[in-house]
């Protein structure tokens, strides 16, 4: 195999694991979303707004941006939403519980790395085993074009989404 090679099976490797990871966490969604509202419940009490629209946001996010990377098409835009989801998740859920995910509460060192490695995943692009390659999208995806656009639709997606249903609760220190 030639050098070019690699770094394409690596992309995919990446690009797979990745997507079926954030898959897997939408399908388990799918159930506790439908069987009741404990999810939705959870998110409100994050301070989220209208937990059941962002019970079924994140499962539907999780799901579609998840089998988007395993495929590999509109691969920056896919990793930009995987980021923003988890960078959601490190602010509502993650921020106050420390930096180590064993810490009580989950610390947000797991949700950054996702977050750290999507956006840096989506602007090198799909490789060559991919949807983008096979429709010759890949060209749009240069890094110099696909890193400022995976960063700037996830950070900008992330800002966009708690400005408009995050309101966090009242600290109990208060």
């Amino acid at each position: 195999m030639s050098d070019a090679d690699w770094v394409d099976l690596a992309l995919a490797v990446a690009r797979v694991w990745m997507g079926g990871m954030m898959f897997a966490h939408g399908y388990r969604h799918v159930e506790s979303v439908r069987s009741g509202p404990g999810m939705a419940d959870w998110f409100e009490s994050l301070g989220l707004k209208n937990g059941p629209l962002q019970a079924w946001s994140v499962t539907i996010t999780e799901l579609v941006f998840g089998a988007m990377l395993v495929i590999g098409l509109l691969t920056p835009l896919a990793y930009a939403g995987t980021a923003s989801i988890v960078l959601v998740a490190l602010v509502t859920a993650h921020r106050n519980n420390g930096f180590f995910i064993n810490n009580p509460g989950q610390g947000w060192e797991y949700v950054a790395t996702i977050a750290v490695l999507s956006i840096a995943l989506g602007g090198v692009g799909p490789g060559s085993w991919s949807v983008d390659d096979a429709l010759e999208l890949d060209f749009v995806f240069e890094p110099s074009t696909a890193l400022p656009l995976t960063a700037a639709v996830a950070i900008g997606g992330t800002v966009l989404f708690l400005g408009t249903f995050w309101r966090p609760p009242a600290s109990s220190d208060d």
